[in-house]
């Protein structure tokens, strides 16, 4: 069996913390909301990549996922739990908060310009990210819960 060409990676956790200590006034003024979980799965954490259980504190604010100066310079809203740690997942990992869902896959290259895009069960990313890192002129795939259209996470090429 041959190695994995990509690796899904979690948002690093530092800019999100310091905001749980905020007021809700406050959060509301960066277009935030704080809430708890009422319903799982329901609440999937941008940096650890799983679903935040019943009862946890979340936050609910935008997030500059493309950050580019490219046309698809682009952002949207994300959830990230109190506490959470990044994700570190091995080559070809696709979690549960993935693969239970159906995703946008949306492939940028070198100049962060889109060449592809598509939409798959959660269950067919690995196959379909598997076959988008094989052109090797895709940088890096966004992908995105389909339905809501939010940012869930990265897929970077792993060099073999």
């Amino acid at each position: 069996m041959s190695a994995s060409t990509f690796q899904l990676c979690g948002l690093d956790p530092a800019p999100f913390q310091p905001l749980f200590a905020l007021n809700d006034a406050s959060l509301a003024a960066r277009g935030a909301l704080r809430r708890i979980v009422d319903n799982a799965p329901g609440y999937p954490c941008r940096i650890s990549l799983e679903d935040a259980a019943l009862g946890e504190t979340v936050l609910l604010l935008p997030y500059l996922h493309q950050a580019t100066d490219s046309p698809y310079r682009s952002s949207g809203p994300i959830y990230v739990r109190a506490n959470a740690k990044q994700a570190t997942l091995a080559p070809g990992h696709v979690p549960t908060s993935v693969s239970s869902r159906l995703i946008s896959l949306r492939a940028y290259d070198e100049h962060d310009m889109m060449v592809c895009a598509d939409v798959h069960p959660g269950n067919e990313v690995a196959a379909a990210l598997e076959v988008l890192f094989a052109d090797a002129g895709v940088a890096y795939v966004h992908l995105h819960n389909a339905r809501q259209g939010c940012f869930s996470c990265l897929a970077r090429r792993v060099d073999s």
